[in-house]
């Protein structure tokens, strides 16, 4: 039996500024998933990269003094960093203005004008530059100063005549709709699957799919007075790194795309153009596309003018990367719209990983270093709460497998804090100081137990935050097999354990001071 594919893709991040939280956010939660099917032993791809064509490039690199090429290998560097200092675990970085790219880019043009599904024809209407999409008058609002905005973003808005290539989108209304019904979970959450539902049956109109107005971008084959318009170019990324058009190539067999996370500004994008593209293409759609929210900052949404974007790297130097990672995806249910503070950032790591995870690892563990020989103690004769603990134990996987699926990361990690506040109860009831004075058999059951529990804890965990739980697995003398069917075997008595550290410092700001 072949091994199951899991394809995973970050949207490629636009390349006119600098990557901030939201965008460490999605890479983030991606990762977690790769790293949580790759431990599940499947075959992971994991695509991230960068948009680098459009209008709003070539404007940011003009008014930055450079070349767009120059302008754009700046900031894909920094966003190849940012990945890095998030320990994000692509297989691949994808960039929209790599040869492959092209290659792939015009070679699915070349399939849309063979299928019949792209015409020359001129566009007027209004265009929003800095959204890099189109808007139907229904969809903008006029300001008291007579300047009119997408209603959605904000973004100011021209009136755009020129010629153009469009996509027949008209055609694939009745298309989409049966798809959406025919496969309900495509689109995720639920309130944007009713959004998109709900935009498609309104009426859809055909899509100008070229420009002419600037050349940076991708040249359409046959007529390169036109560039692509960079939605289309962008969207094709996902088909670029698995060897597109050789469906023969060696990453082929990854698509369809198991799952396109996005912000929400762009499920249209993915939800209904991409899929018509296919369609028109005669390729298979992608199983599912979630969108999630976006974090503001002390209530105010982040932007340029407020100047309260987010770095996340000074902040992970500051609190820790496993500490800002465990914090985005546990703040908030994913899908939903989260708000950052250092005071949530501080008590939650305090209250979760100092005085939870981190306090039950050390408390365990310095005590056995001090009173059981520094190694994994005898398992003994177990009694009823030892098996209770250990139940809830080894039933811990397959319950933020469940969580995973539905890619709720604040249910699965609340799942393994149902188990370590068990596992303090547990050990606040059983005592073993106490025990070490009066039963040392059964002190050492209890240490095994505790060992065998915080083993489940650390390999579950290693997807939200790698480093901390391959510390806590060193300590607790686990080898290299650290994945998921490891925890069918059992830890070894007598291991030798390292002297343990502490896994999670506590903040010293004290969030709730004057």
């Amino acid at each position: 039996m072949s091994q199951k594919t899991y394809y995973i893709t970050t949207p490629i991040y636009y390349v006119n500024g600098a990557p901030h939280l939201g965008h460490a956010y999605t890479s983030t939660a991606a990762d977690t998933l790769a790293r949580w099917h790759r431990l599940a032993g499947e075959d992971v791809f994991f695509l991230t990269g960068t948009d680098e064509h459009g209008q709003k490039v070539e404007a940011a690199a003009r008014q930055a003094g450079v070349e767009p090429q120059a302008f754009t290998d700046g900031i894909a560097a920094d966003f190849r960093d940012m990945a890095a200092r998030m320990n994000i675990s692509n297989d691949d970085f994808v960039r929209t203005t790599q040869p492959r790219h092209k290659a792939a880019a015009q070679a699915l043009w070349q399939r849309l004008e063979e299928a019949g599904a792209i015409y020359l024809g001129a566009y007027e209407g209004y265009y929003a530059v800095r959204d890099e999409a189109y808007y139907d008058e229904s969809e903008l609002t006029r300001r008291p100063d007579g300047t009119m905005v997408a209603t959605a973003t904000g973004a100011p808005v021209e009136l755009v005549n020129e010629p153009s290539y469009f996509f027949r989108l008209s055609d694939y209304q009745d298309r989409l709709l049966d798809y959406y019904e025919a496969h309900p979970g495509f689109i995720a959450p639920q309130a944007k699957r009713n959004e998109i539902v709900s935009f498609v049956k309104s009426g859809l109109r055909d899509l100008s799919i070229s420009r002419t107005k600037f050349s940076w971008g991708v040249p359409v084959p046959g007529n390169e007075s036109h560039v692509m318009y960079v939605w289309l170019d962008a969207l094709v990324n996902y088909l670029t790194a698995i060897g597109y058009p050789d469906m023969e190539a060696q990453r082929a067999h990854y698509w369809p795309a198991s799952l396109h996370l996005v912000g929400k500004e762009i499920i249209r994008f993915h939800a209904v153009y991409w899929p018509a593209f296919l369609m028109a293409a005669g390729l298979p759609l992608p199983h599912r596309v979630f969108s999630h929210g976006w974090w503001t900052v002390e209530g105010e949404k982040m932007s340029k003018s407020l100047g309260n974007f987010i770095d996340v790297r000074p902040l992970v130097e500051e609190v820790g990367l496993d500490q800002v990672r465990y914090f985005l995806l546990r703040e908030v249910p994913f899908g939903n719209d989260g708000d950052f503070s250092r005071r949530a950032l501080i008590t939650r790591v305090n209250a979760d990983l100092a005085n939870g995870l981190g306090n039950l690892a050390q408390r365990t563990l310095s005590f056995i270093a001090k009173n059981a020989g520094g190694q994994i103690p005898p398992r003994g004769i177990l009694q009823e709460a030892d098996h209770t603990l250990l139940a809830q134990a080894s039933a811990l996987p397959e319950r933020v497998d469940a969580a995973m699926a539905r890619i709720a990361f604040h249910e699965a990690l609340d799942e393994v804090w149902k188990l370590i506040r068990a596992a303090d109860a547990y050990i606040d009831h059983q005592a073993p100081w106490s025990l070490r004075k009066t039963d040392l058999p059964r002190m050492n059951t209890v240490l095994y137990t505790l060992c065998g529990v915080l083993r489940v804890v650390g390999i579950v965990l290693q997807p939200f935050m790698p480093d901390s739980m391959a510390r806590l697995l060193d300590y607790l003398g686990v080898g290299a097999e650290r994945s998921l069917d490891s925890l069918d075997t059992s830890l070894a008595e007598g291991t030798v354990l390292p002297a343990p550290t502490g896994l999670f410092p506590r903040l010293l700001e004290d969030p709730h001071a004057d």
